[in-house]
């Protein structure tokens, strides 16, 4: 085997514009392999993998199948970042997004309820699982990649382009499965379970996802390790077990930045997922009507509203390094707890119209970019060198258990008996819990990466 010295660690320049594409166009797969279930645990799989009868109990089945992978992604941040604190930045990201990419296509091959009974579902957890353990490892690589390789000064605008992932993957993932139902006349509400989008046209996007791995895994493979981590190599600064480490050194960075990111996981996923099964009619709400927008409406509304995402995004990126992240992030989550306080206006299913349903997600999205934005630079920026992968990504994937994987099926619960004001109650309150972190914290702007 051929020695490999600490000079062979020492990475080429790379372009600025690969690296950006590289951490933009991965973490743009994964988040649209992950959002195409999170379109389909509403549209498709109570329908097709759980057994039939009460439709509120298939919803919620399948909304614990999609909190399954939030569970996954903390072991994902600590496997990943085992490898990418003790490994190198580089081929850790390959592998999270082979992983994640392998899962997705085998969901779009899987059998379902009708041909194999309760195997379905098993399955079908297992591969949601799966992309739990791709993402876990994702965010924080890309997140890693950009931060690390920055300019002085602009390391909160460099790490926002992984961040811009989310909205690209959002807006594909949704844009795709509108397309489907427009092109094969699919109504949700009265298609029978025989209808060629239950068949066979849901399948298109996990199948179709394999091209973009492809993709994805060739300008990945272009890359070399960033400087931050080379230098630390040569210093001899790398730790044998990194979660270990982690725990021992930067234990309060690592609950601090759990609940940093509660109110982001939390604004997203009740904006997003739980709100597609209140505003087509999938729930009632305990204190009104049920809604009745079809999804083909629905999707379209989510669809410009994402554009608001996508674009506060940079915002947020430039506003981090003007004025600090935690000044930023404080000013932000603030309004999250304002607009949270506002749902039984907002949502009241008495008045509700698509006009005000796309007022209400344009909002919700708007913050979501401006909240999503700065966390690719402040979370990375609370560890050291030697254990940056699995600390910030611990924390990113723990608080996806606290926030994202049981938001829908909370307020699910809580606007069936209870009615939607409760539900921005619910998100006020992670709002605050945030509040309470970010105060605990330094900011972070000046911090030089290479010195820790």
């Amino acid at each position: 085997m051929k020695h490999i010295s600490t000079a062979d660690t020492e990475p080429q320049p790379v372009p600025r514009s690969r690296i950006v594409v590289a951490s933009m166009v991965g973490t743009s797969i994964e988040f649209f392999d992950f959002y195409i279930y999170a379109t389909a645990a509403v549209l498709v799989f109570p329908t097709l993998f759980f057994p039939a009868g009460d439709d509120t109990a298939a919803l919620l089945s399948s909304f614990a199948t999609f909190g399954l992978a939030f569970v996954a992604r903390p072991i994902g941040s600590i496997l990943f970042g085992h490898f990418g604190d003790r490994v190198g930045r580089k081929a850790t990201l390959v592998g999270s997004l082979l992983t994640m990419g392998i899962a997705t296509f085998v969901i779009g091959l899987l059998p379902t309820f009708d041909s194999v009974g309760y195997l379905a579902p098993a399955l079908l957890a297992l591969m949601r699982f799966c992309q739990g353990l791709g993402l876990g490892g994702e965010w924080s690589g890309a997140a890693l990649l950009a931060t690390e390789t920055a300019e002085k000064g602009k390391r909160a605008w460099a790490a926002m382009w992984p961040q811009l992932g989310a909205p690209i993957g959002f807006f594909f993932a949704n844009g795709t499965f509108l397309l489907l139902m427009v092109g094969l006349d699919f109504d949700a509400k009265n298609a029978a379970t025989n209808h060629a989008f239950l068949t066979w046209g849901w399948r298109v996007p996990f199948l179709a996802s394999a091209i973009m791995v492809i993709v994805g895994l060739y300008v990945r493979l272009k890359l070399t390790e960033t400087p931050v981590f080379a230098r630390a190599v040569e210093e001899g600064k790398k730790v044998k077990a990194p979660v270990a480490e982690v725990v021992k050194t930067s234990w309060r960075p690592l609950i601090a930045g759990t609940f940093i990111m509660l109110a982001t996981y939390t604004l997203f996923y009740i904006v997003t997922t739980w709100t597609v099964s209140y505003g087509t009619g999938k729930v009632a709400d305990a204190t009104g009507p049920k809604l009745s927008i079809s999804y083909v409406d629905f999707l379209t509304l989510q669809l410009v509203a994402v554009l608001f995402f996508a674009l506060c995004v940079p915002i947020a990126g430039w506003l981090a390094d003007r004025y600090g992240r935690r000044s930023v992030l404080l000013v932000i989550t603030t309004a999250i707890v304002i607009f949270g306080l506002c749902f039984g206006w907002l949502l009241n299913p008495s008045s509700v119209t698509q006009g005000s349903m796309l007022f209400f997600l344009i909002l919700g999205m708007g913050l979501m970019g401006l909240t999503f934005g700065p966390m690719s630079a402040i979370l990375p920026e609370l560890f050291p060198t030697n254990v940056r992968y699995t600390g910030s990504g611990i924390a990113y994937n723990v608080s996806s258990i606290l926030g994202a994987a049981v938001a829908p099926f909370i307020a699910t619960w809580l606007v069936a008996d209870y009615g939607v004001f409760w539900v921005g109650v619910y998100l006020a309150i992670a709002g605050v819990l945030t509040l309470i972190a970010l105060w605990s914290v330094k900011e972070t702007r000046t911090l030089d990466l290479t010195e820790v």
